[in-house]
């Protein structure tokens, strides 16, 4: 799959956003290393704390159908009727990406359009991360 295809289906989940508070719809699109594609979306919640970001949607489906390795993420996120902008993962997110994808090689895909988009490491993102190997015992 290319960038460019995997980005359109971050706007296709983008459109599935349950985001009736902030008005801000966001979508992913998670590509794990076996090639399965996993679509996330925001969910929010009138009490606010328990709504669920695309980028964790599209994680925790994947990891609940089996999947546990992971090559990139595009993310895309705006108000309707706005121009996009690049909307990076939340600090939660990038910690969830952390859990499951190795920084310097795990890329993450930021999209104002299908044609106008950037790729990032998550190394650059989540710079001096805590990880799964931190729990290990010495």
């Amino acid at each position: 799959m290319t960038a460019k295809e995997l980005v359109k289906l971050a706007y296709e989940a983008q459109t599935r956003s349950y985001s009736p508070y902030s008005g801000f719809a966001t979508g992913a699109a998670l590509e794990a290393a076996d090639g399965r594609i996993f679509l996330g979306c925001n969910v929010e919640n009138a009490a606010y704390s328990p709504t669920n970001c695309a980028e964790r949607t599209a994680f925790f489906k994947a990891v609940s159908e089996g999947a546990r390795s992971f090559v990139r993420i595009a993310v895309v996120g705006n108000r309707p009727n706005e121009a996009g902008n690049y909307c990076p993962p939340c600090g939660v997110c990038r910690q969830v990406m952390r859990e499951f994808c190795d920084p310097e090689q795990f890329e993450i895909l930021l999209a104002k359009s299908p044609q106008d988009y950037k790729v990032l490491l998550l190394k650059d993102l989540l710079p001096e991360s805590f990880g799964p190997e931190n729990l290990e015992e010495v």
